[in-house]
């Protein structure tokens, strides 16, 4: 029974963690630039600052 229980627990840790990832917007939505707008820029990463200039920006 204790090693059901450690597989039920990781099983749905597991399960919790795939959910928390899908929950950051798509890049180049509105959500997400305006997330990054509200972000300091020196906390941004280069691969943001792109996106964002061709997603916010050029749009």
């Amino acid at each position: 029974m204790n090693t059901f229980r450690k597989a039920l627990a990781a099983g749905l840790a597991g399960m919790l963690l795939l959910g928390l990832s899908a929950c950051a917007p798509e890049i180049g939505s509105d959500k997400w630039c305006a997330n990054l707008k509200a972000k300091p820029k020196g906390d941004w990463s280069a691969n943001e600052a792109v996106d964002f200039a061709k997603h916010c920006i050029l749009k």
